[in-house]
C-alpha cells in the first residue's frame, strides 16, 4: 500500500468548484459552450459573434426555432461582455481615484515641507526678469547709499 503524504489528503485533490461558481471576469477567459446542436469554445466576444452568425444563418434557412436558440445563446454572452465591461470601468475608476488620492497626499506633504510644485516653480524667463529687477534694485540702493555717504 502506498503511503499518503500530508494530513488532509482527499481523493481528487485540487481546487474544488461548485457548479454555481462564478466565471472570472477576464476578457481572455475561454468558455466551453454547448449550444443547441454543437459545441463551441472561445472567449465571450468570440462566442457572442459565433452564435449571432449561427442565428442569422438559421434565420436565412428558415429554421426560426433554431435561430431563436442561437440568439438566446448570443444574448447570454452579450450579458457576460457587458458585465466584464462594467467591471473594467469600475476598476479603472477605482484606480484613478487611488491615483488622485496619492497625488493629493504627495502635494500635501510637499506643502507641509514648504516646497514648491513644478507648476509653482518660476520659468527661466521669470527667473531672468526677477534677477534683473533684483540687480537694478540693488544698484539703486547702492547709489542711494553713496549719495547719503557724500
Amino acid at each position: 500500500m502506498k503511503r499518503i503524504r500530508g494530513r488532509h489528503h482527499r481523493a481528487g485533490s485540487g481546487p474544488s468548484r461548485s457548479s454555481n461558481a462564478q466565471t472570472p471576469l477576464n476578457r481572455n477567459h475561454v468558455f466551453d459552450s454547448t449550444g443547441p446542436d454543437l459545441r463551441v469554445r472561445g472567449t465571450a466576444q468570440q462566442l457572442f459573434e459565433k452564435y449571432l452568425q449561427l442565428g442569422r444563418d438559421a434565420t436565412g434557412t428558415g429554421d426560426r426555432i433554431l435561430a431563436e436558440a442561437y440568439f438566446q445563446h448570443a444574448e447570454h454572452y452579450f450579458r457576460i461582455l457587458n458585465a466584464m465591461n462594467q467591471a473594467a470601468e469600475k476598476s479603472q475608476q477605482e484606480r484613478t481615484e487611488r491615483q488622485q488620492q496619492r497625488q493629493r497626499a504627495y502635494e500635501d506633504r510637499r506643502e507641509a515641507r514648504g516646497e514648491r510644485s513644478e507648476e509653482e516653480q518660476p520659468s527661466q524667463e521669470q527667473e531672468v526678469e526677477y534677477n534683473a529687477e533684483r540687480s537694478s534694485d540693488e544698484e539703486q540702493d547702492h547709489r542711494a547709499t553713496e549719495v547719503e555717504a557724500d
